[in-house]
């Protein structure tokens, strides 16, 4: 019962072998995105071949991705990925099932079933990085919408003032609340501070920390909208910056006065795979799809 477990980024391939849940052979390879979404899928093959004895595949990636047919509707940091389907192209190549999903999805999935969701039926996650992504379990499966790509939380318009009908993206929560717009905002008056790890240990500094906590409050606004509409049972949080106390301390504490009292039994709870998330979610989904789980 060994699962080939595939997570592609613009940037790196990991992979992994999943088996009684746990991860082995970690791996990352470069993706180098701009050879194309072939030659990237090429290199993922080629990974997969040299893990001997799995018997299906698990692949998390970066995309809106179509889960009934695996094809990628939607990718812009591989050239040539929107419209290619690596489901059926890694299936012919590797003579195994294949799963593909969606990455902030299947990082859901691995907190559901051997993280911090673990147990839950209805619990949302959010992931702050780059942008933010996110996902939604309801009454404990993954909720996919119409067109399979509900949980882009991060296009919710939360700042309708600033929005352009003609700059797509314009006014939206991740343009405010990612780590991206942390960053943005603090070194417009700290240019130093270029990184979030460098604006968290200039903490003590009054002047950052007023920043961070304005930061904090764009985070709290969109969590507040999103537990009135799907009373989730808890929002877990994900992305690397989600590691500092202080972060989850402001927000705890916000959220309780913003709260409808009848919502304010919703937990907020930190990410607890990491990187390995997505990795162990698309491993699960594997699994299940051909039996093994």
């Amino acid at each position: 019962m060994k699962t080939a477990c595939v997570d592609i980024g613009g940037t790196y391939i990991k992979t992994a072998v999943l088996e009684n849940g746990q991860l082995s052979a970690l791996q990352e390879t470069p993706t180098n995105a701009p050879a194309g979404a072939q030659k990237m899928l090429e290199t993922v093959a080629g990974l997969v071949h040299g893990m001997p004895g799995v018997q299906c595949v698990g692949i998390s990636t970066a995309g809106e991705v179509e889960p009934q047919t695996g094809r990628i509707r939607f990718a812009c940091n591989i050239p040539g990925y929107t419209g290619m389907n690596p489901k059926q192209l890694l299936e012919r190549q590797l003579g195994l099932p294949a799963v593909v999903e969606n990455d902030v999805n299947a990082a859901a999935v691995g907190e559901y079933a051997f993280g911090a969701a673990r147990g839950m039926k209805d619990f949302l996650m959010l992931t702050f990085g780059t942008g933010i992504g996110g996902a939604a379990f309801l009454n404990g499966q993954l909720y996919r919408g119409g067109l399979g790509s509900a949980g882009e939380f991060g296009g919710l318009i939360t700042h309708p003032e600033a929005v352009d009908p003609v700059s797509q993206g314009t006014g939206s929560y991740e343009r405010y609340a990612s780590t991206t717009a942390l960053v943005k905002r603090v070194s417009a008056r700290f240019p130093e501070l270029t990184d979030g790890r460098a604006i968290f240990a200039r903490l003590e500094d009054q002047n950052v920390r007023a920043e961070v906590d304005g930061w904090i409050s764009e985070i709290s606004y969109g969590l507040v909208s999103l537990i009135h509409a799907f009373d989730p049972e808890a929002v877990v949080l994900g992305g690397g910056v989600m590691k500092q106390e202080y972060i989850q301390q402001q927000l705890n504490g916000r959220l309780q006065a913003l709260l409808k009292p009848s919502f304010r039994g919703c937990r907020l709870i930190p990410a607890q795979l990491g990187n390995q998330a997505g990795l162990m979610g698309a491993g699960y989904l594997a699994n299940r799809k051909a039996g093994l789980e």
